[in-house]
């Protein structure tokens, strides 16, 4: 059973989705939460398996609630929802945390395979779609993390020479079939060094896998 915080400041979208959660049989309605600080309190008290987090919310908006939700070590992910595809508001909850975003008017099939993607350790949003949104936003919005040296990031030093190319190619946005045609190996020693690259570098999904390579300077704006 996957438990869902669900956090929007208006209480008809906050029914609507509870009502789509509930007609489910795999999932089941933690809590609500109006605002971003009701957000963090829930989650800290209730552990639900995924935060459906709304993002313009008065008081503690859902990138700043996303941010202290992560940084508490939680085993929590959130799933952002933003009005705008493709936005500065999408970027900063990824930068944020967040394993993925969905449009608020998404298709419901949709909204409940992107929880249930989240729950079980994904992603949703492809690590393409993040570099585009990294390379439109990075300059634009301060990250607070000033860019690490690679050669002295100690995520990076304790990876052997394959991993930290994978790394270097998850960054570009590569998927794990183009890493085994690209560099000649099964797909399934692929997924192997993946999940080491992640579990080394403490890393929760190939998104933030994604933003790490690009904080390290592995990858570079396109």
């Amino acid at each position: 059973m996957t438990t869902v915080l669900i956090v929007d400041d208006q209480p008809m979208q906050r029914f609507g989705f509870r009502m789509l959660l509930e007609s489910q049989d795999d999932m089941a309605v933690a809590g609500e939460a109006g605002n971003g600080s009701e957000a963090v309190r829930m989650t800290a008290e209730l552990h639900p398996d995924v935060v459906l987090m709304d993002i313009r919310m008065p008081g503690l908006d859902g990138i700043e609630a996303t941010r202290r939700i992560i940084a508490s070590g939680d085993r929590t992910r959130v799933l952002i929802l933003t009005t705008f595809d493709l936005d500065e508001y999408a970027y900063a909850g990824l930068r944020a945390g967040a394993s993925g975003f969905l449009i608020k008017d998404a298709l419901p099939e949709d909204l409940l395979s992107g929880i249930r993607a989240v729950a079980s350790g994904d992603a949703v949003v492809a690590p393409s779609l993040t570099r585009r949104l990294l390379d439109t936003y990075a300059d634009r919005l301060p990250t607070g993390i000033a860019p690490a040296d690679p050669a002295q990031d100690p995520r990076i030093v304790s990876l052997t020479d394959r991993e930290r190319e994978i790394l270097t190619v998850i960054g570009r946005g590569w998927t794990n079939t183009e890493i085994a045609s690209r560099l000649h190996l099964a797909e399934s020693t692929v997924k192997t060094h993946v999940g080491r690259v992640l579990a080394k570098t403490g890393t929760r999904d190939r998104v933030q896998a994604v933003i790490l390579a690009y904080d390290t300077k592995l990858v570079s704006p396109s």
